[in-house]
């Protein structure tokens, strides 16, 4: 990514969701942001679900809010140089317009950082420790 390592960087959960390794990417965004965090309009235990399957530490997330007041809030409570939301949708990149954050696409933002995007692997590519925990006992 461009710029310096003072930054918060937002992910709207369906762009951290079409990356093949979220936990990979929560680490390698933590050496070159200040701040990462999930941002959704969806109910929290839905975030918190995911983050914890992906064994994700994040600095802040949406809870009971919707995006835009995540945003506004995040940018408050965190004063850095940078703001950056990755999304996947028109209405992302105008939501970041709107609340002075810079926006980048998922499909880009994977592009510069070296992520994956899960769509372009194959089941059998993904080692069982990064998938999560299978388990047998189950049907």
């Amino acid at each position: 990514m461009n710029g310096g390592t003072d930054m918060t960087l937002a992910f709207e959960l369906a762009a951290l969701e079409e990356l093949a390794y979220p936990e990979r990417v929560f680490e390698d965004a933590r050496t070159w942001s200040t701040y990462v965090g999930v941002v959704s309009e969806k109910p929290t235990y839905v975030v918190t679900n995911f983050t914890r399957k992906n064994r994700i530490r994040q600095d802040f997330f949406s809870g009971p809010r919707g995006k835009k007041e995540s945003l506004e809030s995040v940018k408050d409570q965190f004063a850095t140089e940078r703001q950056v939301f990755i999304g996947t949708t028109d209405e992302d990149e105008a939501l970041a317009d709107e609340v002075g954050w810079e926006y980048l696409p998922v499909e880009e933002a994977a592009e510069a950082a070296d992520w994956v995007i899960a769509a372009t692997v194959e089941d059998d590519d993904v080692d069982e420790t990064e998938a999560g925990e299978k388990r047998d006992d189950w049907p």
